[in-house]
């Protein structure tokens, strides 16, 4: 039985359970109906110093009562009566006359990644330089300069001759896998790594030079660029106190015997009273300024040079939410390229969650899970759903005009990653997923939203979509949603949108495996990239990795016209969880996936044990078209392939957690470029398994 705390928690976490307005701005004995999700500006520094200080001591006092009683516990208890729990796991032109680009969900906002390209030019992100390498002529391709930069480089955009680079300059971070993109087994938290932020003028490719710097307390989320605006979505650290503890000094650090030392119920109560109380005059004491986000920008003009350090954001565009979950703020910030006015940006106080973005809105969906014992939920949510979803909506201006929060809504379910959502004609239409696979009461809902003051209010729904099934991907494409969902068949629904306020499902198509990822190959034909399954009765294996064109010509009656399975259980692509992996080449009915393989000896397949050795990594080439499928032009390899004799353990991916070699393609005409972290191999459509050209992306 858990033992009583001394600790009181009334006067902040009755100001959490309140609406914001009656906690900021109204008589606290009148009661007023809170809006779902809703955030409210702070308007003064003296009200952001209220309501945040509040926040922490809610915090500090949560976890305190959580180590008062383990503390408790342990004297009452020995070390012997621990139990033990298990958890299950589950030619001479300047540049090319036909090229590809990032592969980006929405026409004109581009999306930033470690690699760009324009034609004539190619731009990488590796050991820790920016590459720019002179790409037309392909086969002449060469470096034409690098630049060291601080930190190491993420991400970046390339346009009108600058370029905006993304770095993280935590030394003790590993890995440049390090934000979640797919979202079905990972949160959208960031990198936890302060950001650093390098702007070039590439106006001389063989001489860059720097005009910009900013640095961040807080570490990159994503980001959006529509023209010349670059939107950037910031996380900044769970606010922290210097000096603040969470267990007496006085007290053994155990978890059990504490009662054999002498230690009774009565003694730790007064300990962690104390503490309490301690650090709650640490909190009052702290000055507001220390708790906000903070950029240092610094300009570079001829010889001189400008340097500024102050808050992100001004107290008047620093927006409060009554969720009790945030334990943090999440910035957008804006400057313009080539502009030298300061950066522009609202803040929030919220977790982090999925961005997506128009050239005219930007939306941030913050997941939310319901703890067993949490008695404070979404009023909105029905009491047995533990999942849902708060949307806060941005207004995007061009010119470097920090985006204007406009309204915000909550709905049950979580989303999956940016493609669950969708605007057009100012509604949004956002998928989600109620529980989990194999829970019982699992289903899927896809809501639109619109707007209603500061609202975002439900328009129509569909709801108990695949019951026991849960999202697997999504897309829209103008007036219809397509939805896949996965237990053991690949069901695909096809929504009509075309009305927000009367959804409909208008057809369904059962296939075995599931789509990760779904491309519009024109308006009547999705291209699909996912998983293969094998059905084991009650469940389904996956299996190796599947391309798949399907028909929605009829959208009452969608229907598979092409396959092509690649590998065994354990092969992998990055283009199956990241769709920046992803390179259609319309204009040249080409597809490129980067694709690891892996290889039964045997027969044995679809039991669930995976290939055996690896057959090929880098990057595979199809030619596809809605009329004739997919056929194998050829594949540019990166590493030696293995036998059964000799097996390097490559061959155990989870469809999760995707790791190719290689991770980028670009095409320009009939040259490919495959592009892993260490290496850029550049090869003609007609033999790509001889490149003529390798580039090593290291000293």
């Amino acid at each position: 039985m858990k033992p009583s705390s001394p600790l009181r928690l009334i006067t902040a976490a009755t100001l959490l359970a309140l609406p914001l307005s009656c906690v900021l701005f109204e008589d606290p004995e009148e009661e007023i109906e809170e809006v779902p999700g809703e955030i409210e500006p702070a308007g003064a520094c003296e009200l952001i110093e209220d309501q945040l200080k509040s926040r922490i001591i809610a915090d500090m006092e949560a976890e305190l009562e959580w180590r008062h009683d383990s503390a408790i516990w342990s004297v009452t208890h020995t070390c012997e009566e621990w139990g033990e729990e298990e958890e299950e796991e589950e030619e001479e032109e300047e540049e090319a006359g036909e090229y590809t680009t990032t592969n980006t969900q929405e026409a004109d906002v581009d999306e930033a990644d470690f690699v760009k390209n324009d034609g004539g030019y190619l731009y990488v992100l590796a050991d820790n330089k920016f590459w720019i390498m002179d790409a037309w002529p392909a086969k002449e391709t060469h470096v034409l300069s690098t630049y060291n930069l601080e930190g190491t480089p993420r991400r970046m955009y390339v346009h009108e001759d600058m370029a905006v680079i993304y770095a993280s300059t935590d030394e003790g971070w590993q890995g440049l896998e390090d934000t979640c993109t797919y979202g079905y087994d990972c949160d959208f938290t960031g990198d936890n790594s302060p950001l650093h932020i390098t702007v070039l003028d590439i106006s001389d490719r063989a001489n860059p030079v720097l005009t910009r710097e900013m640095r961040f307390n807080g570490s990159y989320l994503n980001s959006r660029r529509v023209g010349m605006d670059v939107h950037t979505a910031l996380v900044f650290p769970e606010y922290d106190v210097e000096g603040m503890t969470y267990w007496p000094a006085k007290l053994p650090n155990s978890y059990c015997d504490l009662g054999e030392m002498g230690f009774t119920v009565e003694i730790v109560d007064e300990m962690f009273e104390e503490l309490r109380q301690a650090n709650i005059a640490l909190i009052n004491e702290a000055p507001v300024e220390d708790l906000l986000p903070r950029v240092q920008d610094t300009v570079y003009v001829n010889d001189d040079v400008f340097e500024t350090e102050e808050p992100l954001s001004s107290c008047e565009d620093v927006y409060l939410s009554s969720s009790k979950d945030a334990l943090g703020f999440v910035s957008l910030a804006t400057f313009e390229i080539g502009e030298q006015q300061p950066m522009h940006a609202t803040t929030i106080l919220s977790r982090p969650g999925a961005i997506y973005g128009t050239a005219e809105s930007m939306y941030l969906a913050v997941r939310h899970r319901r703890d067993y014992n949490d008695e404070e939920w979404f009023p909105e949510i029905a009491p047995d759903i533990n999942d849902a979803t708060t949307v806060h909506k941005f207004a995007l201006t061009s010119g470097g005009v920090a985006p204007k929060y406009n309204a915000s809504g909550v709905i049950k379910g979580r989303i999956l990653n940016q493609f669950s959502m969708s605007e057009r004609d100012e509604v949004l239409r956002i998928a989600t997923t109620s529980g989990r696979v194999p829970q019982p009461g699992v289903h899927s809902t896809i809501t639109t939203l619109g707007q209603e003051g500061s609202s975002l209010v439900t328009l129509g729904q569909i709801d108990n979509i695949a019951p026991t099934e849960d999202i697997r991907s999504v897309r829209f494409n103008g007036e219809t949603g397509y939805i896949v969902t996965f237990k053991k068949t690949d069901p695909l629904f096809v929504i009509d949108l075309a009305d927000p306020t009367a959804p409909e499902i208008l057809g369904e198509l059962k296939i075995p495996g599931f789509s990760t990822y779904m491309h519009p190959m024109d308006t009547e034909h999705l291209l699909t990239m996912g998983y293969d399954a094998s059905d084991e009765g009650s469940f389904a294996y996956f299996q190796g990795l599947q391309l798949q064109v399907i028909d929605v010509s009829q959208l009452d009656d969608p229907q598979l016209a092409f396959k092509e399975v690649i590998g065994t259980r354990g092969s992998t692509s990055d283009a199956a969880t990241n769709h920046l992996a992803f390179t259609y080449f319309k204009a040249r009915d080409l597809l490129a996936v980067p694709m690891t393989i892996c290889e039964d000896d045997d027969e044995d397949g679809g039991n669930g044990l995976y290939g055996d050795f690896m057959t090929f990594s880098g990057l595979l080439v199809y030619h596809v078209t809605t009329d004739g499928g997919f056929s194998l032009v050829g594949g540019i390899p990166h590493e030696e392939p293995e036998s059964p004799n000799n097996v390097s353990g490559k061959c155990y991916n989870w469809w999760t957690n995707s790791d190719s070699k290689v991770k980028r393609s670009v095409f320009l005409e009939d040259w490919v470029f495959s592009i892993a972290r260490d290496l850029v191999n550049v090869s003609h459509i007609a033999s790509l398994e001889n490149p003529r050209v390798t580039i090593e992306l290291f000293d």
